[in-house]
């Protein structure tokens, strides 16, 4: 008795087309989860003032917006000052001031919501929006400083905060233009030019 043995062909090209085509999705997925992230603006975030209302920052399409971490303990805290004569002078419907108090270096702002308010009014006479406190850094960071701080979520760079009142210039279109360092004053040159640049 004689018995044929038929082998399936080997189908090394359907197995190595069936890998390529996976190989195109996944490098597809990354590229549309990065180009995704990366497509986020400003507009995409919401927060709590410091009086504890919701505020939703596509109110500020159109407007140039410096975001600046606050603190009221700090050998820094001077630059509310500048801050506020900034805002003063070109605050309106191009540019704006959105200060979020951050208790994240040598907990120079401890106190609470109201206690902020209350300091930055007597003190300074701050009149441009206050948020209420949050994290700039850690495990607990705030959403917006997730995108502020990461070149993957903004497009743009790698910028963490490394002290209080590190200040993020946001163009008119919601995208993150660049950042100055802590130490860098209100009314220094490049905050200058950026504000008045096409104005």
């Amino acid at each position: 008795m004689i018995v044929f043995v038929v082998r399936a062909p080997s189908d090394k090209r359907n197995v190595y087309k069936r890998m390529k085509k996976t190989l195109v999705l996944l490098i597809m997925t990354v590229l549309f989860i990065s180009v995704s992230a990366q497509d986020k603006t400003l507009y995409d975030f919401e927060a709590k003032t410091i009086d504890g209302k919701d505020f939703d920052f596509s109110t500020l399409k159109g407007k140039k917006v410096l975001v600046v971490n606050t603190a009221s303990k700090c050998g820094l805290t001077p630059q509310y000052e500048g801050l506020q004569k900034l805002f003063d002078e070109y605050g309106g419907e191009s540019f704006t001031i959105i200060g979020f108090p951050a208790n994240n270096f040598l907990k120079q702002e401890p106190g609470s919501n109201e206690d902020i308010q209350n300091f930055c009014s007597l003190n300074y006479g701050v009149s441009f929006q206050m948020m209420e406190k949050i994290d700039v850094k850690g495990k607990k960071m705030h959403p917006i400083y997730q995108w502020l701080t990461s070149k993957e979520n903004n497009g743009v760079v790698d910028a963490p905060v490394k002290w209080n009142f590190q200040k993020f210039m946001i163009n008119e279109q919601g995208k993150l233009d660049g950042y100055v360092s802590p130490k860098t004053k209100p009314d220094n040159e490049r905050i200058l030019n950026w504000i008045t640049e096409g104005l």
